[in-house]
């Protein structure tokens, strides 16, 4: 008798969670249910077709035929109510209940609104979907002003596209440094150079009091300190809701935030029920702490793993997979490249230098070792630092090498075996 694996998510942790159960065993039942009308693109693009600088169809990933193609059931604009843990079954909008024996979650989350007024006006946009980037296209090209809000990677994003499509913006920030987390004002202001350079303005220690709205469209900001910023395009960027309020009642254990807790296994507590994607708040063996990572590659990489263990604890056989991924997310915005690693805004210790104008490097470090970093101009060092994460060197005593501009993996000690 054929297993039924349902996966609920056509994200990437959805669709690669599908892939890998179907290359491992070929008589499975597999259906992806979604609540989008279209099949997975690729949401890394999708910021570069509402610059105007991509057309649409190289975004696409899947066509629905792709699935069609190995035997997987794809349902488009589906919505889960309710899924029944004891009686391993699902109930969508529709009125249909499906049966699982393996039930995986990767439903992402939805943009997180401002809660002021005139935040639902004509013009306030949130970007997530390709539908989101239809939208935002369509209306920076003929947009003037503009106001972002949220100083982090989707916010720069949304900042970009105000370049790119000559929107004469305000970035409100409230802090003093874009993704002050992360970076220092040193290092965050060779972004805050090159936003200005297209044009967008970065204010600091500002943010949202109440949008102005003239017969429902947005027109302008005013910040909590009565500033004033004329905008008839607003990028709101400040979060994610995760899609998990169907899960009420079924005993699979959320966070506050509503993510869903995982064993590095992408396991949840509840018997063949698993979690991938950016709302999985999951135990990181690298860091050896709980963690959320919403990087794409993290996202793909996580279905990979709870594909294998659906397959694996249904037929017990094959390996048992475990979540060890050091990820990366960067940025093509401005003339000189970005990329952050790992977990670049936690640790008791960093190390950072500036090497050019447009060059500088910062390491995070938790417990003396490596645990992320941001690296600006020169991305070289990404793959050696990766793996002093990767492996868990112990960098206490050497850890200003690890500004070296060409780093030598000799100078750090490997851990010993029992390690």
């Amino acid at each position: 008798m054929s297993t039924s694996h349902v996966i609920i998510g056509d994200g990437i942790a959805g669709s690669s969670a599908a892939e890998t159960v179907r290359e491992a065993d070929p008589d499975a039942d597999i259906t992806v249910i979604t609540d989008e009308g279209e099949a997975l693109y690729n949401r890394i693009l999708i910021k570069e077709f509402a610059k105007g600088k991509m057309p649409a169809g190289p975004i696409s990933i899947h066509d629905e035929n792709w699935y069609t193609d190995r035997d997987i059931d794809l349902q488009l604009d589906t919505h889960v109510t309710d899924v029944d843990t004891d009686a391993h079954e699902i109930h969508t909008h529709r009125g249909d209940v499906i049966e699982y024996d393996a039930l995986l979650i990767a439903t992402g989350g939805t943009p997180t609104q401002l809660p002021v007024p005139g935040s639902d006006a004509e013009g306030v946009h949130h970007f997530w979907t390709f539908q989101d980037a239809r939208a935002i296209k369509e209306h920076a090209e003929e947009a003037e002003t503009g106001a972002v809000i949220g100083a982090g990677l989707l916010g720069i994003d949304l900042a970009a596209i105000c370049g790119a499509q000559d929107v004469k913006a305000n970035y409100l920030m409230r802090g003093n440094a874009w993704w002050r987390y992360a970076l220092s004002e040193e290092g965050a202001e060779i972004i805050h150079g090159a936003l200005r350079e297209n044009d967008v303005t970065p204010v600091f220690g500002s943010g949202v009091d109440h949008f102005e709205v003239d017969d429902g469209h947005v027109t302008g900001v005013v910040d909590p300190n009565g500033e004033h910023f004329d905008a008839d395009f607003v990028g709101v960027a400040i979060g994610l809701n995760y899609n998990t309020e169907f899960l009420q009642g079924s005993g699979i254990e959320r966070t506050d935030s509503g993510s869903i807790v995982t064993d590095e296994h992408m396991r949840t507590n509840v018997e063949d029920v698993y979690a991938a994607g950016d709302l999985t708040y999951f135990y990181d063996v690298l860091i050896e702490e709980m963690a959320q990572n919403g990087a794409w590659g993290s996202a793909k990489e996580q279905g990979s793993i709870a594909g294998t263990n659906m397959v694996h604890d249904q037929h017990g056989d094959g390996e048992e997979a475990t979540f060890e991924w050091v990820s990366s997310y960067s940025i093509t915005h401005f003339d000189f490249p970005f990329l952050s690693f790992g977990h670049p805004t936690i640790g008791d210790d960093s190390v950072e230098r500036k090497y050019s104008d447009t060059e500088w490097r910062r390491v995070a470090i938790k417990d003396g070792k490596v645990v992320g970093g941001v690296l600006i101009g020169d991305l070289a060092p990404q793959s050696k630092l990766k793996r002093l994460a990767r492996d868990r060197v112990d960098v206490s005593e050497t850890k200003e090498l690890l500004l070296e501009e060409t780093i030598d993996l000799e100078n750090f000690e490997a851990p010993e075996a029992s390690s």
